[in-house]
């Protein structure tokens, strides 16, 4: 049975609408409007125990996942969502012992992402030019305890870097064409290139510089989610849903004749 011990994390659950991810530490008390919840008395529970708070109300104590650190994640930037992480690791084959160069690192949540996959054998190798983004990230990434698995770096990679055949390029930027040339140097034959943009005119100046450099199998794609209310006898959409989050953009590297 796996257990909750002290200094580990814990989703203190409700509802979907109403959860909070914090780390186990004596003594401390979670005050919401549900209630005051007593960390000291989850210690040693299982997982998936219910709990109640001072106010009565049920509170399940759920395992974090990587879905759940994400989402939860300290941000100064947008982040990119689990609807587009998922299509991201298909598309690229993103997969344990991958190598991986992220341009942009951001926040931090998608790193967190990828590097919960490529584990045990693989790494991130990521690089961001804002010292204060590289601060976050490294907190949201030591949060899910996965450092080992990441190398963080600030500098900017359109001087040129030293990683070479990795398997997958992820660039985060707002000119992701300018990074086009070196991303291509870092890549394996056939390496996967992915770019998160948010508008139109970034995706059609990127597919452009792709196409002009050596890049094939150029995919531009926006993945849009609705959820179902399921409630007996009253089963609808949703009225609530993530919008427009990113378009992303595809492509894997070839060789010139």
């Amino acid at each position: 049975m796996d257990n909750i011990q002290e200094g580990s994390y814990v989703l203190l659950f409700h509802t979907s609408r109403k959860k909070w991810l914090t780390k186990v530490v004596k003594g401390k008390k979670m005050h919401t409007h549900l209630g005051i919840i007593d960390l000291d008395l989850v210690i040693d529970l299982p997982y998936g125990t219910r709990i109640k708070t001072t106010e009565d109300r049920d509170i399940y104590l759920l395992k974090p996942t990587i879905y759940d650190f994400v989402m939860k994640s300290e941000r100064k930037t947008q982040i990119v969502y689990p609807k587009d992480m998922g299509y991201i690791a298909s598309r690229t084959g993103l997969s344990n012992g991958s190598i991986v160069l992220e341009v942009g690192t951001g926040s931090g949540a998608l790193t967190t992402f990828m590097a919960g996959i490529v584990k045990p054998n693989g790494h991130v190798y990521t690089y961001d030019v804002r010292p204060e983004f590289i601060e976050v990230a490294k907190r949201n990434i030591e949060k899910s305890g996965l450092e080992k698995f990441v190398t963080i770096n600030q500098y900017d990679i359109k001087d040129g870097i030293d990683l070479k055949d990795a398997d997958i390029a992820v660039v985060d930027l707002g000119d992701p064409w300018t990074v086009v040339e070196p991303v291509y140097d870092c890549l394996k034959g056939s390496g996967c290139f992915v770019a998160i943009c948010p508008t139109m005119n970034q995706i059609e100046k990127l597919a452009t510089a792709l196409k002009e450099s050596n890049f094939t199998d150029i995919e531009c794609s926006e993945i849009i989610v609705r959820n179902i209310e399921a409630r007996e006898g009253m089963t609808r959409p949703s009225f609530r849903m993530i919008g427009h989050t990113a378009y992303l953009v595809f492509a894997r590297k070839v060789y010139p004749k």
